[in-house]
């Protein structure tokens, strides 16, 4: 688990606190430097445009696209947040599955593995749904929790039910970036020691490690293919929310 590990890499301290500089900070501000100078060298506006320009508009495209569907004309407003949770997510998660030291003792670090991070995200999310409803729609924000067509007798069940499931969101949204991050970290941390304790193993042990790169290859794959969907996700329910939070749906 020692690749999870938050690690100081300039101890600073502030009185009683711990403000050093980590590896997870690290890979943050790296996160945000990719996305700067991806962001830069893709908004050109050329006549015709080049392949960053290309790229940085259809992204933008894509989200723009799922903004709209999901909470309607009036979901303009939020494009610049739910670009930038998709932007940030995708690239962290990418940045962990980076095969390389940036130097010496600096591997990589998966930030979006730390529920300190997909937590506060999953907040910040949320906290936004209960000031657009709650600006927008007062104390009739709260009809969200009893559906429309409840039989009165019902409403104080249902009401209650909708209630626990809107306040379980926040925890299930960042918890589920958490896990899958660490699980697909886990499982290719195993398959690694396979190998490396396989082909040391003698004959026998290079079949099980030969086996072993087999595996890894493939999840490897799927791990590109997971850190994608779970920034499409974290951002696709986000939209879902607020447009419960715009309409009352």
């Amino acid at each position: 688990m020692h690749q999870f590990t938050v690690e100081p890499i300039v101890p600073l301290h502030l009185g009683p606190y711990d403000i050093s500089f980590t590896n997870s900070s690290l890979w943050l501000l790296i996160a945000l430097a990719l996305i700067t100078g991806f962001m830069m060298m893709g908004m050109k506006r050329q006549l015709v445009p080049g392949r960053w320009q290309m790229a940085v508009e259809g992204l933008t495209g894509f989200i723009d696209d799922m903004v709209k569907v999901n909470i309607g004309p009036e979901g303009k407003k939020f494009m610049p947040y739910i670009f930038s949770l998709f932007v940030f997510i995708l690239t962290a998660n990418l940045l962990g599955l980076f095969p390389l030291s940036i130097f010496p003792g600096a591997h990589q670090f998966t930030t979006t593995s730390h529920f300190s991070i997909t937590g506060v995200l999953a907040v910040l999310s949320f906290s936004i749904v209960l000031i657009v409803g709650f600006a927008r729609h007062g104390l009739h924000f709260f009809s969200l929790f009893v559906p429309h067509g409840t039989p009165k007798i019902m409403v104080p069940l249902i009401a209650g039910i909708e209630f626990i499931s809107f306040m379980v969101r926040p925890f299930s949204l960042g918890l589920r970036l958490f896990v899958a991050m660490i699980a697909g970290h886990i499982l290719m941390e195993v398959f690694g020691s396979f190998i490396v304790n396989g082909f040391n193993g003698g004959p026998l042990g290079w079949g099980v490690g030969a086996i072993s790169f087999l595996f890894i290859i493939g999840v490897t794959a799927l791990e590109l293919l997971v850190c994608a969907i779970q920034a499409y996700v974290f951002a696709l329910l986000t939209t879902l929310y607020l447009n419960d939070a715009v309409n009352l749906h």
